[in-house]
């Protein structure tokens, strides 16, 4: 039988079959050939098929091949780690303020997608961005994103928002006190838990735990917990730029292929940012980025990472 995850808590996995019908799964041995070296090996959104038992549940027997995916480097088990998977749009939900917004956060949430296409949704719009923020907010737009302004407390352009996401399994994603589960409430009408802000650090605390697709009116929604930072996963730093695509064209003009656009001569990529063509913030959150991985590295294998 084959099935979709909808819920993944301590190794136990709810999958629901074409039928409708909910089973609670384990995997069967000790582990899935498809997911050696992976720190979760199910996730929500997978499509996998399973053995059904008695009592509603069953043993998972194989994992489908991902379409696609959002994943993050998980610092304490040094693995790369998916959160989700098989969605078509990952909304970032940023906020104007309490946290603040930051762009260079919904740079390493665009980094972390994978085969996906990717929303940026503002929240809290009835308050004002600063004119660079909103600068900065509007380049995302410029660059090929949809972007969208939405106020999960009074209403505003919610119905506008769930409109563009008709037909679609999306993904929220956001940093730890956006308004992300409030905006799932106004949208769905359920009561998800709403933490309070953090004052001291002027940011949230978690309060969403775990991935958990719902369905929503016209529309598959993945919940998934709030992220106070973020790190890029840990593959190939060439494959970074991509997630910059200002950055991705200008390559094919560097003197280098593979050119990290860090001190490489002859790189486009940095004639652009000191004529102003790019974004210097964005330049410069792109360098962070490779740098955090850079970090991660064995010393043996930094230098190969930077082409020197």
């Amino acid at each position: 039988m084959t099935g979709t995850v909808l819920r993944s808590i301590n190794n136990i996995y709810s999958v629901r079959n074409s039928g409708g019908e909910v089973y609670s799964c384990r995997i069967k041995g000790k582990q899935l050939s498809q997911a050696k070296g992976e720190y979760n090996p199910i996730v929500v959104g997978d499509v996998v098929d399973f053995t059904p038992g008695d009592a509603m549940e069953g043993l998972v027997t194989y994992r489908h091949e991902r379409r696609s995916a959002f994943a993050r480097w998980n610092d304490k088990r040094s693995l790369n780690q998916t959160i989700c998977s098989n969605m078509d749009v990952v909304a970032c939900v940023c906020s104007v303020e309490s946290p603040p917004f930051r762009p260079r956060f919904i740079d390493r949430v665009i980094a972390c997608c994978k085969g996906v296409q990717v929303m940026i949704v503002l929240n809290k719009c009835d308050i004002l961005l600063t004119e660079e923020e909103l600068e900065r907010f509007t380049l995302y737009k410029k660059l090929g994103y949809q972007t969208v302004s939405v106020s999960a407390e009074t209403g505003e352009n919610v119905k506008a928002f769930v409109k563009l996401l008709e037909g679609k399994t999306v993904a929220f994603v956001g940093q730890s006190g956006v308004g992300k589960s409030s905006l799932v409430n106004r949208i769905l009408g359920t009561s998800q838990k709403v933490g309070d802000l953090n004052a001291k650090y002027n940011r949230g605390n978690h309060t969403t735990n775990h991935a958990l697709m719902l369905d929503g009116p016209g529309f598959t929604l993945i919940d998934t917990p709030g992220f106070r930072e973020i790190s890029v996963p840990h593959d190939d730093p060439r494959l970074v730029a991509s997630s910059f695509p200002e950055m991705a064209e200008a390559s094919a003009k560097c003197a280098y292929d593979g050119c990290l656009h860090v001190n490489e001569p002859g790189c486009e990529v940095i004639r652009l940012v000191e004529k102003g063509k790019i974004n210097a913030d964005r330049y410069e959150s792109y360098l962070r980025i490779l740098d955090s991985m850079e970090d991660r590295l064995p010393v043996w294998g930094r230098k190969c990472s930077k082409g020197q």
